[in-house]
């Protein structure tokens, strides 16, 4: 099991941008597919990004391709976001499983979650 720690959150512009960062401890990611989900106040947490355990594999929800990246540095996980927009407001958190295409479902292992607010 892995344990993940995000940080990077906080108060923004719209248009402006924030990046976040999800640590690993337990193990590395090397072994496990990772992602971002987020939860708006009164909406289901939903998918935002996921990579792949060898970084080669992205995929990103229609509503943040081309504003959000996700890539590796070090042992963590991060998303910039680029051109954020009020609707981007949520709670963020890093998730990993060591199978790519059921991240977020059973066996997924959470973060606490990082609050993005964005100002209109």
């Amino acid at each position: 099991q892995v344990q993940l720690v995000e940080s990077g959150g906080g108060l923004v512009q719209a248009g402006g941008s924030l990046r976040l960062s999800c640590a690993a401890s337990g193990r590395t990611f090397g072994m496990y597919a990772t992602g971002w989900f987020r939860q708006a106040p009164g909406k289901e947490r939903e998918f935002v990004a996921k990579i792949s355990a060898s970084g080669t594999s992205t995929y990103y929800t229609d509503s943040v391709k081309g504003r959000f990246t996700i890539g590796y540095a070090k042992n963590a996980v991060c998303l910039q976001m680029n051109s954020l927009k009020p609707e981007d407001t949520a709670v963020y958190y890093c998730a990993a499983s060591q199978n790519y295409n059921t991240l977020g479902s059973a066996g997924t292992n959470w973060g606490q979650g990082t609050q993005v607010t964005v100002s209109s």
